[in-house]
């Protein structure tokens, strides 16, 4: 069987030839060649037509976020970011989310991680993953469906209004440009507040939800214990620790807390969805986006159980990054709409 191609991207010698060695372990992929900066990266690409790229954030000369925006403009392939875990590393690997790449993988240990091969099965899980994504959702925004938004508008517009509504939305892989395309777009006077599971390490879910509040009209955090869930904000789950929404009387309450994966996910959609479901009085409208795997299933039963008038959206694929989640929760026949990702904050603003 032919194997797909890989380039690796590194300033590091050591790391290129770690990157490599476990790249190499895969059945799928084998590393064509490698480059120590994104100049060179930029030549390789045009010059070996890899089908996915690994691509350290810093490097001198030409870094991960200059070479990504050159590649996907003249040269679209799928990329996966490598990023310290430093403020700075997280911040620039959302700006490179936003930009295009499929997904990162965090250093365990800094910019030269002595100890890489203890994220091996990451890496090649990720790398196999990217391979095959839908990366033509970041260059094409024309609509991929027959179904207009219009027809779809005029039906919704027929249904009751919701009363006491909470939105929550599931996303994986693709998740964090999903994310934007859908928050960015909703009025600060949103009527609803919006709690969002994106799978995604500690320290990165902050500067998500850091950039989408400097780009967006209503305000966005990381999620904290305690706080109050209000209307017209969006609170996103921390890296690592399992959210769940509360009722205290009339209110609704965030619970963070240190659990156990669920699904091998922390945070969990399914935990979310879980515990909106067992809210008494609510209306909730449940968001399915891009992403490998199934999270969020789960949830979708359990809260079509306890509420029945439960919303629920998916992704279109022809939308998706990964189509996994969404294809996932279509499969549970419980889903309602399947809508383009620039569709959707559009019903959520006529609903709510």
């Amino acid at each position: 069987m032919k194997k797909y191609t890989a380039l690796v991207v590194d300033d590091s010698a050591f790391m290129r030839k770690m990157i490599t060695d476990i790249i190499n372990q895969s059945r799928l992929i084998e590393v064509i060649s490698t480059a120590r900066n994104g100049e060179d990266a930029l030549e390789k690409v045009e010059k070996w037509k890899p089908d996915v790229v690994t691509m350290d954030v810093e490097m001198p000369i030409m870094d991960g976020i200059t070479t990504l925006t050159h590649m996907m403009e003249k040269s679209p392939t799928p990329v996966v970011m490598l990023s310290s875990l430093t403020k700075i590393g997280a911040d620039k690997t959302m700006e490179a989310m936003s930009l295009g790449a499929v997904d990162f993988i965090a250093k365990p240990s800094g910019s030269i991680s002595l100890n890489i091969k203890e994220i091996q099965q990451e890496i090649i899980s990720k790398v196999e993953q990217a391979v095959v994504s839908n990366i033509s959702t970041f260059q094409k925004r024309e609509k991929a469906k027959s179904v207009s938004l219009d027809t779809e508008s005029r039906f919704l517009k027929r249904n009751r209004p919701m009363v006491n509504p909470i939105i929550a939305i599931g996303s994986s892989t693709g998740g964090p440009r999903a994310l934007q395309e859908i928050i960015t777009n909703l009025p600060s006077d949103f009527k609803a507040p919006i709690v969002v599971v994106q799978h995604m390490p500690k320290g990165f879910t902050k500067s998500l939800a850091d950039r989408l509040n400097k780009l967006s009209n209503v305000e966005v955090k990381e999620v904290e214990n305690g706080d109050l869930i209000e209307k017209g904000k969006v609170y996103i789950a921390e890296g690592g620790k399992q959210f769940e929404v509360i009722g205290n009387g009339a209110e609704l309450i965030a619970k963070v807390s240190k659990r156990e994966p669920v699904n091998g996910h922390q945070p969990s959609v399914d935990v979310l969805f879980g515990s909106i479901a067992r809210l008494p009085h609510c209306h909730p409208l449940s968001i399915i986006l891009t992403g490998m795997g199934k999270d969020g299933s789960n949830g979708i039963v359990q809260l079509k159980q306890r509420h029945p008038r439960t919303i629920t959206i998916s992704q279109s694929k022809e939308t998706c990054v990964v189509y996994g989640m969404p294809q996932a929760a279509e499969r549970t026949s419980l889903v309602d709409y399947v809508l383009d990702i620039q569709d959707i904050s559009t019903i959520l603003q006529e609903k709510v």
